[in-house]
């Protein structure tokens, strides 16, 4: 099993597939390490450019070519779970991370016994207003609403324990959030970042827009609510249902007691209305919390999943 396991997804960028495996090369050289270019679907040529490439590396390069592009959250998730190494480190294609930095995040982690090790862009080569700025108001509002106090969640060079990693599942377009759900399994603590090079990208084309900001945000909304109520879910709609149904019960018994002691009609009064929605609201939260609180127990039980992660098991001496 090697030490180091390097995640790559890669779509389109035959241009910086040789250039990335020379720096590659150069930065993992006599050390103990696997590479994993997981190729997205890529139709311009470099998934024969990167099997022509194990060829020339075998000992070290493997490619794993996905069927069609299923985006960079599914190809992280392949790689992932490919990497047999202890700890694996992400990196973007297009080498504006800068491949030497590896070793250095990897080193950190394991000299410091940490679960994380996230790279910090501090001199960004990137475009201010459709990059640097909307990225900005992205990495506080994660930082905020999370409580893990990041920088840079879109920098993809980071290190992880094997062990830690591979307990959460990534779906949509996670991978950004990856620190995110690991606070789920370890101390926020376990959680640090180094500052690491950034270089402008020289050949191929982005892949991201403006547009990634909203789903950023829409992401962010499902990240918050599985970090506090993922497995009590009746805590957060039974909450909302209750007050739903009180404020709904308490609107509609003043306008009985206006009918039926005061004698004043009700019919048409805005009041009745919102009474009624709110009840109505209420009973739908409450019933939301409960099959809620059933899914939770299907996700859990169905797929042998535990509510708690074990770091270490001292059985201490056996006895007699």
């Amino acid at each position: 099993m090697p030490q180091y396991s390097i995640v790559i997804p890669l779509y389109n960028e035959v241009d910086n597939v040789r250039p990335l495996l020379d720096a590659l090369r150069a930065a993992l050289e006599g050390e103990d390490a696997e590479v994993l270019i997981v190729d997205d679907g890529s139709r311009d040529g470099s998934a024969a450019a990167l099997d022509r490439a194990v060829a020339e590396w075998p000992d070290v390069l493997q490619v794993l070519h996905l069927q069609r592009n299923f985006g960079q959250t599914a190809a992280m998730q392949a790689g992932i779970d490919a990497a047999s190494g202890e700890v694996i480190v992400t990196l973007d294609a297009d080498l504006q991370n800068d491949p030497a930095d590896i070793l250095p995040l990897a080193r950190w982690l394991l000299a410091e016994n940490l679960d994380v090790v996230a790279g910090w862009r501090q001199n960004r080569r990137d475009g201010l207003f459709l990059r640097k700025i909307p990225s900005w108001i992205a990495n506080r509002l994660i930082r905020h609403l999370t409580g893990v106090r990041l920088h840079d969640y879109g920098c993809t060079l980071k290190a992880y324990r094997a062990q830690v990693l591979k307990g959460v599942r990534l779906y949509g377009e996670m991978h950004r959030f990856i620190p995110v759900w690991l606070s789920t399994l370890t101390y926020t603590d376990r959680i640090v970042e180094i500052p690491v090079r950034h270089h402008a990208r020289h050949a191929g084309k982005s892949k991201y827009g403006i547009s990634r900001t909203f789903r950023v945000l829409v992401d962010l909304l499902f990240v918050k609510f599985f970090l506090g109520f993922s497995q009590r879910p009746m805590h957060f709609f039974g909450v909302t249902g209750l007050v739903s149904l009180s404020l709904g019960s308490a609107m509609l018994i003043y306008l009985a007691i206006d009918k039926f002691v005061n004698g004043v009609p009700i019919s048409g009064r805005p009041m009745l209305i919102a009474g009624v929605l709110f009840f109505l609201g209420g009973l739908q939260f409450l019933s939301t919390g409960i099959l809620g609180e059933m899914l939770a127990r299907i996700y859990f039980e169905g797929q042998g999943k535990t509510t708690y992660v074990i770091r270490d098991w001292n059985r201490g001496e056996p006895r007699g």
